[in-house]
């Protein structure tokens, strides 16, 4: 079968590999349609591991099953998510699965969501994968997993209706975390970009001020919002500026959601009286999804409450991996693009 092999940004390539087999308890899935995560294209985050087929927002039709399996057959349209936990360890039991040994040590997909069919492991059926309806597309179907992400990172956050919200960074997660807040009663939302283009698109999904990233943020966002700080920043940008901005943009108790990582080895040094005392800061992380969170996510999309079909920018066939990943990478005038591996 045909994989788009993942060198490096820069490189790569339509290649070929045996087709799975599904093994006991196991699906093998004929992948219809895979979005390209902000991850896929963290060089830094890839280092020793390439060459490899990278995807993991996956939807597609059950090709085969295997033994014992029950709750799917041959012809059912599903989405997948590759990080799924134990729900047994104390991470897991105390409300932090999205740490469990299992869930960080790698469920994936064999080999990947770039290529035209994946193994689905047990635990990934029995924990992982969802029908979806007949009239949900599959790729409307791929933002599954990383709405999933967002809903947990807001859950965690503690967003309530009527508050202030501060997006950095309005690239994918960005966009999703503005038309998220917007659509469950954020009061004011915001969100900063350095491309033009994407802050428009801030504005089509719910945020009533987009700012350039390389002004003034918080300033902006404190002059938009009557003199108050953001309830909320969401970290959506990888930038030491924005980790910046976001202390100069949040109120007193307020929140601050890290939800995209740094450049690797990046470490920012903080003031603990200056930026912390006296100002009853929360500052909180968040790392992928749980199966409640994508089951939420699905129910979501499957209901059109969110308008993620309008976030699609590219559909590009799977010998076209190599112009999706460029145009990830790149940013500018992309939001989401989509791999079509039947193509």
């Amino acid at each position: 079968m045909r994989v788009a092999m993942y060198y490096n940004n820069r490189d790569v390539r339509l290649e070929e590999l045996p087709r799975p087999v599904a093994g006991p308890g196991e699906l093998l899935v004929k992948i219809h349609a895979s979005g390209i995560c902000g991850s896929d294209v963290m060089e830094w985050y890839r280092a020793g591991k390439a060459p490899l087929v990278l995807g993991h927002e996956m939807a597609g039709e059950v090709a085969a099953v295997g033994a014992g399996v029950t709750g799917f057959k041959p012809g059912d349209r599903v989405a997948t998510t590759h990080h799924v936990p134990c729900l047994a360890c104390p991470e897991c039991l105390g409300g932090h699965e999205t740490v469990c040994d299992l869930l960080l040590s790698g469920t994936h997909f064999d080999p990947g969501g770039f290529c035209e069919y994946a193994r689905l492991a047990a635990v990934n059926v029995e924990r992982g994968t969802w029908r979806i309806p007949d009239d949900l597309s599959y790729d409307d179907a791929t933002f599954v997993e990383p709405l999933a992400c967002v809903l947990r990172g807001q859950r965690l956050a503690g967003l309530k209706p009527g508050m202030s919200v501060l997006v950095l960074g309005s690239g994918i997660s960005g966009l999703l975390h503005v038309h998220l807040a917007s659509v469950s009663g954020a009061g004011f939302v915001a969100a900063s970009d350095l491309s033009d283009y994407r802050l428009q698109a801030a504005r089509r999904f719910g945020a009533s001020a987009a700012y350039r990233a390389d002004g003034d943020v918080p300033g902006a966002f404190m002059a938009d919002n009557q003199g108050r700080g953001a309830d909320l920043v969401v970290v959506c940008a990888s930038a030491r500026a924005a980790l910046e901005q976001a202390f100069g943009a949040v109120a007193r108790g307020g929140v601050i959601l890290l939800f995209a990582p740094t450049g690797a080895g990046e470490v920012l040094p903080l003031s603990v009286n200056e930026q912390f005392w006296r100002r009853d800061l929360t500052i909180t992380t968040t790392y992928a999804g749980g199966p409640a969170d994508c089951a939420a996510a699905l129910a979501l999309i499957a209901n059109r409450r969110l308008r993620v079909a309008e976030m699609i920018t590219h559909r590009l066939p799977l010998a076209e991996a190599a112009k999706g990943f460029a145009l990830v990478a790149q940013g500018g005038e992309s939001i989401k693009v989509i791999i079509r591996p039947q193509e």
